[in-house]
């Protein structure tokens, strides 16, 4: 079950169980919430806590304060007639409590001025006496507040130094001779409305108070902006807030007490130091913290050093620690009390915010064990608290004098802590609130008391005296107010000068938490801008870490295996392509060769080779060329690759549209275009590389190309290293890229889309002024295919160096390879196998004929035999029509003759046979078979009958017989 376990009363003392019956008392767990308290026996009471409650992880509240029944002394001793009596700690004077005694100004202290409560409940000294001193000098008051208790007890111990300064300026005789200065002081507990009321009682009853000491930065803040009203200057020993700096707000305002501004300066030469340009910040959300963050920011801000995360809560800190964790925070300045350090640093133990990545910057006012102090507010175990808090620097403005040596007081650092703890009757000076403090309190008494010690002598050349000071007259609080701004002596803090803005100015130290315990590592002055270094500072890694996630800048570069392979692919093309070009120059006077363009094929060639070029300014990037060259590669890779393709491409492309443009008009138009004339070929491919030469002139002189760089996901290494990879990717690129490849791509991907359709077009058509335009077709099938796949992927593919190299440079050799081999490769393997190696002149001299071995002259032979054998037949046809109509005139004149004779009438009954007709005058069949050529002979044999004539294309007409 949860609960409390019961504990042991104190001793001489009792539990008294609130709502148990008596037979539940025996019980050994408490619930959750219930609470006990201490009671006493006889005429002891309490001292610490009375009350206890059960807490839900099974402990009691303020267990680390104990509870004892002690017996009371005599209240009598509490009190002095024309004196003050100091009780420390604050409360009932039981077993421990020390009282000083002090008497007023014109009184002497008769006895001891210290007296001890025992445990016997007796003062081990009699209680003194204030007698009239005769030789007393005037009374100085000083009206102060010493928070004795609540949030800040800094009163505890800086009452006890102020006093024994006071105690040592009332004994000088140089100093302040005439006067005696007394303290008239309240506890403010460190709260602003308990300070009002007390501000008011110090203004308003005797004796006038000439200076005003406050203590916490809340109260100062309130006594420092009323005291201007009544013409009052503010000394405090205890506060650090930066708003207190603020002349036009506190124009009397002084302090010994440094700004916590005063740690910035500490802090950014660290930083310096160290080389951080990039901190984090997270701060308890109140006035001291905020101002002393904006000044922390505008100093940063100054020495180049960035704030990447400022992040602040109220009392819970946990969400401001992930997000400490979540953005990458190494170097981070924590501003926040004590208790919720414990608090923070849980959170940090969680988020795993500590170790050898992280540097934490505290502010060193905390106690020494503080991280170990058992708070139930938290859910970490000490252990864990010493692993989170391991390695954190602090920033400590110096209150103790580390020199020895003899200031003002004539007394030294050392000598002063002797005496206060003689003071505070051996107490801890852990459990002492402001015991760090009492220093600055012992020497704000000293530097008050010097400075009026300056003011006499002006004060008496003007007629005045301090002791005519009222709350109306300004000329002596300007005079002290010179006097302390002028001020500087050597303290048991140190030395004591004061700023513009009445802060004191003093030294920083800096420690580190190196096994559990504080280490000084060094000093710094930052009036002179001094840092005395130790060169003890430890580090969990080798060192200071970094600042941020080291990022570490690496480029992406090709493959150069895939470079080289694609290298010699496209080496061997270009050798394959000069090949080409030399064969086709050397058999330019070949028939064959001429009929297939060869000016245009030796284009095609060259255009190749420019295409087969590019490939190797694709693939060189900054592992081959410094940066600065790079643009010119840029623009190698642009002008070939367009060049190429314009080159290649427009000359196979004029090839077929000139084909198109002449085989597919009708017949007239195909007669009158059949005579080629090879310089519009060439004009043709001309204007196309004139567009592409244009376009790309413009193109980069409107928008160069230049280099840009793409930045990929940061990558982690393998190893356990605080560092990033940055992928970067070089490109070329313009500032409208876009828009330029939209433009090209639209134009060449129109001019393929023609070119496919004019190759399916003429692919049926044959021609002998282009013989090999066929070839030229599918090249440009093959090319179009390429080119319109390559295209888009490589832009899918450009983050990706050698998908894309790849991808674009094995298109282009493809490509090129395919054309080359299906344009020349033919005409090689033609010219070799039939030996065709002579022009067309030598072939005549040789055979007598230029077309015995090609079959476009065996072609043409025939279509003119054809046309011949038309004409012949159309002759027959007119002839045989003329002998039908004679004949036809024949038999109805003979029809006329014999109509009246029965045997005729029988002759006419049988139709007369053809072969006893009369021949038709001047027929001579020997006559039109001589006229015929050889070859139509042959073709006798077609005309033997009726309807035989169709087949020989020559008309639809029937003819009994064809006489040759």
């Amino acid at each position: 079950l949860s609960g409390c376990a019961i504990i042991r009363p104190p001793r001489d003392g009792g539990i008294r169980y609130r709502g148990l019956t008596q037979e539940q008392v025996g019980v050994q767990i408490l619930p959750v919430d219930y609470e006990i308290e201490y009671i006493c026996r006889g005429s002891r009471v309490i001292v610490g806590p009375k009350v206890r409650k059960c807490l839900s992880n099974g402990t009691w509240t303020e267990m680390d304060h104990h509870s004892r029944c002690l017996l009371l002394c005599p209240r009598v001793w509490t009190s002095l007639e024309n004196g003050r009596v100091t009780v420390l700690p604050p409360g009932p004077p039981a077993e421990g409590t020390v009282l000083h005694y002090s008497c007023h100004a014109g009184f002497l202290l008769e006895g001891r001025n210290i007296s001890h409560c025992t445990k016997l409940g007796n003062w081990d000294s009699p209680k003194p006496l204030c007698v009239c001193d005769s030789q007393a000098g005037i009374s100085l008051y000083i009206g102060a507040l010493f928070p004795m208790s609540g949030g800040w007890p800094g009163g505890q111990a800086c009452l006890p130094a102020a006093q024994m300064a006071l105690d040592l300026v009332n004994n000088r005789s140089d100093i302040l001779p005439d006067y005696e200065l007394e303290l008239i002081y309240y506890d403010s507990m460190c709260d602003p409305g308990e300070a009002t009321k007390l501000l008011y009682d110090l203004l308003y009853t005797e004796p006038i108070k000439i200076v005003l000491m406050p203590g916490c930065s809340s109260v100062s803040t309130l006594v420092a902006e009323a005291a201007r009203m009544w013409n009052l200057i503010v000394f405090s020993y205890g506060s650090s807030s930066p708003a207190l700096s603020n002349r036009q707000r506190f124009p009397t305002f002084f302090r010994t007490h440094p700004s916590a501004t005063l740690h910035n300066p500490t802090r950014v030469r660290l930083f310096q130091k160290w080389k951080w340009t990039k901190i984090a910040t997270i701060q308890q959300t109140t006035e001291v913290f905020t101002s002393t963050l904006d000044d922390l920011e505008q100093r940063v801000k100054e020495a180049g050093i960035e704030i990447s995360v400022r992040q602040s809560f109220l009392t819970d800190p946990a969400v401001a620690v992930k997000n400490l964790k979540r953005q990458d925070a190494r170097i981070i300045v924590g501003l926040f009390y004590e208790t919720e350090a414990r608090k923070v640093f849980c959170e940090v133990y969680k988020e795993k915010l500590f170790g050898k990545k992280y540097v934490w910057f505290l502010i060193g006012w905390y106690a020494d064990n503080w991280f170990k102090i058992k708070d139930p507010a938290i859910n970490c175990t000490v252990e864990q608290m010493t692993e989170a808090v391991e390695g954190h620097v602090t920033t400590e403005i110096v209150m103790l004098n580390p020199e020895t040596v003899r200031g003002a007081s004539n007394l030294t650092s050392q000598e002063f802590l002797a005496q206060l703890m003689s003071r505070l009757g051996g107490k801890n000076p852990e459990e002492t609130g402001g015991f760090q403090e009492a220093p600055l309190a012992y020497d704000a008494v000293w530097a008050l008391a010097l400075a009026l010690n300056k003011t006499v002598a002006p004060l008496r050349g003007k007629g005045r005296r301090l002791e005519d000071f009222n709350y109306n007259n300004k000329d002596i609080t300007s005079e002290i107010y010179r006097a302390l701004n002028t001020s500087s002596f050597e303290g048991v803090s140190g030395h004591v000068v004061f700023d513009a803005q009445g802060s004191r100015m003093a030294w920083t130290l800096i420690e580190q938490l190196q096994g559990g315990s504080y280490k000084k590592i060094g000093y710094y002055d930052s009036t002179k801008g001094n840092l005395s270094w130790y060169g003890n500072d430890k580090w969990i890694g080798a060192g200071p870490p970094a600042d941020q996630t080291v990022v570490i800048e690496e480029f992406r570069f090709l493959s150069q295996k895939l470079f080289v392979s694609v290298s010699v692919f496209a080496g061997m093309g270009i050798l394959l392509g000069i090949v080409c070009l030399t064969f086709n120059i050397y058999n330019s006077n070949v028939r064959y060769i001429q009929n297939s363009q060869p000016y245009l094929n030796n284009i095609t060639a060259v255009g190749c080779v420019l295409a087969l070029a590019a490939v190797f300014p694709l693939g060189i990037d900054g592992h081959h060329v410094h940066r600065s060259q790079f643009p010119v590669v840029c623009q190698f890779r642009l002008w070939l690759l367009g060049l190429g393709f314009s080159l290649a491409y427009g000359s196979m492309f004029t090839k077929i549209w000139w084909v198109h443009t002449v085989y597919t008009k009708k017949d007239e138009k195909k007669e009158k275009r059949k005579h080629l004339e090879p310089w519009k070929l060439y004009a043709t491919v001309g204007v196309l590389l004139a567009i592409d030469v244009l376009s790309l002139m413009i193109w980069q002189i409107v928008d160069p190309l230049h280099i840009t760089v793409e930045k990929f996901t940061k990558e982690a290494p393998k190893a356990d290293l605080d560092v990033l990879i940055q992928p970067l990717l070089e490109h070329c690129s313009s500032e409208k890229m876009n828009t330029w490849l939209g433009v090209v791509y639209g134009y060449k991907g129109l001019l393929l889309l023609l070119g496919i359709f004019l190759a399916y077009e003429t692919k049926s058509i044959s021609t002998e002024k282009i013989n090999d335009h066929r070839a030229v077709g599918m090249a440009i099938y093959n090319v179009a295919v390429l080119c319109m796949i390559t295209a888009p992927v490589t832009m899918i593919l450009s983050s990706q160096q050698d998908a894309s190299f790849a991808f674009a440079s094995l298109a282009i050799v493809f490509s090129v390879y395919i054309t080359l081999v299906v344009l020349f490769v033919p005409k090689m393997r033609r010219l070799i196998t039939r030996g065709e190696w002579q022009s067309e002149q030598q072939d005549t001299l040789k055979t007598g004929s230029s077309t015995n071995n090609n079959d476009e002259e065996k072609s043409r032979q025939l279509e003119r035999e054809n046309r011949e054998l038309q004409k012949i037949i159309q002759e027959k046809e007119e002839r045989v029509t003329e002998l039908r109509n004679q004949l036809a005139e024949r038999q109805a004149l003979r029809s006329r003759r014999h109509t009246s004779s029965q045997n005729q009438n029988q002759n006419h009954s049988a139709p007369p046979p053809p072969s006893s007709q009369a021949e038709p005058p001047g027929y001579s069949p020997g006559t039109e078979q001589h006229s015929l050529p050889p070859s139509f002979s042959n073709s006798s044999n077609l005309y033997q009958g009726e309807g035989k004539l169709s087949r020989n294309h020559c008309h639809n007409s029937r003819l009994p017989l064809l006489y040759k």
